[in-house]
């Protein structure tokens, strides 16, 4: 009889080690897949207004940059109204993204925010491929 509440008890402890391993690595999968494609933006508007459509956009860019990379933390982006008195509106867009092991910043001044908002992110994302190839290149070199 002993035996038989041992075997049954090692089998119940078996099953609860079983589940408590599968549960913590799904949990664990999708953490990381949160934690991969959902960061930080910061926004500083000054002098204009930046609508929610053009959050999304820029939230959707860099999210694509970052999907399947674990080197962006971050960004913030700041629209300015640059122009003075007698001048044309002129909007000016600072975008950092925070990366490791350095952060991106890129601005561009147009006369529309979305024209400035699209050239920055451009710019963005240009200099963080070139640095990613940079980095592969160098442990390329590093593992021959």
């Amino acid at each position: 009889m002993y035996a038989k509440n041992t075997e049954t008890f090692t089998d119940l402890l078996f099953q609860i080690h079983k589940y408590s391993l599968e549960h913590s690595q799904t949990g664990s999968n999708e953490n990381n897949k949160q934690n991969m494609s959902e960061f930080a933006i910061e926004y500083y508007v000054e002098g204009t207004h930046l609508s929610q459509r053009q959050k999304d956009a820029i939230e959707v860019r860099l999210n694509k940059l970052a999907q399947g990379h674990r080197d962006i933390a971050g960004a913030s982006v700041a629209v300015e109204c640059v122009s003075g008195a007698n001048r044309r509106a002129e909007y000016r867009v600072r975008l950092v993204v925070y990366r490791k092991p350095s952060n991106i910043a890129a601005t561009r001044t147009q006369d529309s925010v979305r024209g400035a908002i699209s050239e920055a992110l451009e710019a963005a994302v240009r200099q963080i491929r070139e640095q990613r190839e940079r980095m592969r290149d160098r442990h390329r070199t590093a593992r021959v």
